[in-house]
């Protein structure tokens, strides 16, 4: 998932990666785009710790046998 930060050079909210060591920046220029990328982020976030935990239990049913 991409990460969301203001770009240094035009100071527009943008993308932001690092590729080959090299960091890129991609504007955004729609603001329901950029709310988009927020929900999308939490709903992975919440994604992550439901999957977590699953993993947590599935552990310890295993050295229950």
């Amino acid at each position: 998932m991409s990460d969301v930060r203001i770009c240094p050079t035009c100071g527009a909210k943008a993308k932001y990666k690092i590729k080959d060591e090299k960091e890129t920046f991609t504007a955004i220029q729609d603001e329901e785009a950029f709310k988009k990328v927020g929900q999308m982020k939490k709903a992975m976030e919440k994604f992550k710790i439901k999957a977590e935990n699953l993993e947590k239990e599935l552990q310890e049913l295993k050295s229950k046998k």
